[in-house]
């Protein structure tokens, strides 16, 4: 019975490459949120310019496969790049700051992170443009007739609610991402399900690899869809919605 289950030390590749994909979901789920802002805010726009624009970015990244993207990145971008500069991306390298040392994220991970960040702020930029949509041009007209500027008006009347019409479909969009770094293994990320193919290349035990794998990605959608249920359920979030 005791061949069943994993050694120690293969249990710590598969929590290492947790760690690397809610890392990487953090920073995407950032990044990607601050450009879909400004991406929703250019759709809207009156000018053909930001607007058509911002269609151009949203037909590209949102009708093709995330995999083609990110193989576009770590492959199509590196054969463009002059050679000392693909050593340089895939070499490790460390600054020393007085806060600490920082260390040079890998090419792959740079890659994963980029196709991430646009493929997800193509999916958020619409979200919050349904929110914003959803936002009555009646409460905007008010705004205007008590003197409100145009970015006092997006302050404190559209962006707030479009943001809590949003936050649903928002959600959903954050739990997609965690799924979708997944999909990094394949330039060579080190995250969880890398890490469950090593495990289970090394040990050709695919059941407990891939099961433990699943168990934490499980726990790491409900944790997330746990903390969406409480905002939504906050006194300010409800107070808002009235």
């Amino acid at each position: 019975m005791d061949d069943f289950w994993l050694a120690p030390h293969y249990i710590s590749w598969l929590l290492k490459g947790f760690g690397v994909t809610l890392v990487l979901s953090l920073c995407v789920a950032i990044a990607a949120t601050f450009l879909g802002f400004f991406v929703c805010l250019a759709r809207v726009s009156s000018s053909r310019l930001f607007s058509g624009s911002a269609k151009a970015f949203l037909s590209v990244f949102r009708n093709t496969p995330l995999l083609i993207q990110l193989f576009f990145w770590y492959f199509g971008v590196s054969s463009l790049l002059p050679s000392d500069a693909v050593s340089w991306l895939n070499t490790p390298h460390m600054w020393t700051f007085f806060m600490g040392d920082i260390h040079w994220p890998a090419f792959e991970y740079l890659a994963g992170f980029t196709g991430l960040t646009l493929y997800t702020a193509a999916f958020i930029a619409e979200e919050l443009r349904s929110g914003v949509q959803s936002v009555s041009i009646g409460q905007r007209s008010a705004g205007m007739a008590l003197g409100l500027k145009a970015s006092q008006i997006w302050r404190y009347i559209i962006f707030p609610q479009a943001i809590r019409n949003a936050f649903p479909s928002l959600l959903g969009q954050y739990m997609n991402l965690i799924k979708n770094t997944s999909l990094t293994m394949a330039i060579g990320l080190a995250e969880l399900s890398y890490a469950s193919r090593q495990v289970e290349t090394e040990t050709f035990k695919t059941f407990q690899a891939f099961s433990i794998a699943t168990i934490l990605y499980v726990l790491a959608i409900v944790v997330l869809e746990v903390i969406g249920q409480r905002v939504l359920q906050s006194r300010a979030f409800a107070q808002g919605k009235r």
